[in-house]
C-alpha cells in the first residue's frame, strides 16, 4: 500500500477524484462551523463574547501538531523507504502548518489580552508552541538551503524528525509545568469539560480546517509533481 501511490501518474488521477470532495467538505463544515460558532453557541458565563475566538485558535492549535506530526511521518518514510511522494508531502506540509501555528499564536495572543491582560507571556505552551513556528521556518530554509534538492530533503527531514520532540512537550506542557494556559477541555479523562452547545461548532471547526488541510496539501502535491516533470524536460533538453 506505501509504493502503491509512488507512481505520480496514479497520484494525480486520485487526487484529481479527490480534490472536489475536500473542497466541498471545506466549505459545508467552515460554514457549519461558524454559523453555530458566531450565532448558535452562547457566550461563556465569564469569558463573555471573547471566548468565540476558541473556534479558531483551538482548532488551528490542533492542526499546528497534526500538520508538524504529519510532516515528520512523510519525512521518515522518504528517509527509509525512499517513497517518492513522501519528501514531496513533507514539503507541502510545511507551509500549510506555519500558516496554522501562526494563526495560533496571533489568536491566543488576542484571546490572552483581555483574559490574562498581556499579549504574551513565556508560559511553557506558548513558548512551545512559539518553538514549534521557528521549527517550520527551519524546515523549510533548510529544503531550500541547497542545490541539490536531494540533500535538502534529507537535511529538513532530520530536522523535522529531531524537532518532532517538541510535539509531546507542547501536548503535555500544561501537565508538566505550572502555567496560565488552561488545561485540556477536549481529551480528558473522563469526557469532554466544554457543553455540547460549544464543543459541537469547535469539532466542527476542527474537521474543516482539517479538509481543508487536506484539499491545499493534493492541490500542493499536485503543483510539485508537475513541477518536477517539467524540470526533467529541460534537463533532457540541456543534456540532449
Amino acid at each position: 500500500m506505501l509504493h502503491r501511490f509512488a507512481n505520480p501518474n496514479r497520484f494525480l488521477r486520485l487526487s484529481a477524484a479527490l480534490l472536489p470532495w475536500t473542497a466541498g467538505l471545506t466549505l459545508v463544515l467552515l460554514i457549519a462551523g461558524l454559523y453555530l460558532a458566531l450565532f448558535a453557541s452562547p457566550a461563556d458565563y465569564q469569558q463573555g463574547e471573547t471566548v468565540r475566538i476558541m473556534y479558531v485558535h483551538v482548532p488551528a492549535a490542533w492542526m499546528a501538531l497534526f500538520c508538524y506530526s504529519c510532516m515528520a511521518g512523510a519525512s521518515a518514510v522518504g528517509l527509509i523507504w525512499k517513497h517518492p511522494l513522501a519528501d514531496m508531502a513533507a514539503k507541502a506540509t510545511a507551509p500549510i502548518g506555519t500558516c496554522f501555528t501562526f494563526l495560533a499564536l496571533v489568536t491566543g495572543s488576542l484571546w490572552g489580552k483581555p483574559m490574562w491582560g498581556t499579549w504574551w507571556v513565556w508560559d511553557a505552551r506558548l513558548t512551545s508552541v512559539l518553538i514549534l513556528f521557528f521549527l517550520y521556518l527551519g524546515y523549510m530554509a533548510l529544503h531550500n538551503a541547497f542545490d541539490d534538492p536531494t540533500r535538502g530533503a534529507r537535511s529538513a527531514a532530520i530536522l523535522a524528525l529531531v524537532g518532532f520532540v517538541n510535539v509531546p512537550i507542547i501536548k503535555f506542557s500544561v501537565d508538566w509545568w505550572n502555567t496560565l494556559h488552561q488545561p485540556s477541555s477536549v481529551v480528558k479523562a473522563g469526557g469532554p469539560a466544554i457543553h455540547p452547545s460549544m464543543l459541537t461548532p469547535l469539532l466542527l471547526m476542527g474537521l474543516a480546517f482539517t479538509t481543508y488541510y487536506l484539499w491545499v496539501l493534493l492541490l500542493r502535491l499536485r503543483a510539485e509533481i508537475v513541477a518536477g516533470k517539467v524540470r526533467a524536460v529541460r534537463l533532457r533538453r540541456v543534456h540532449g
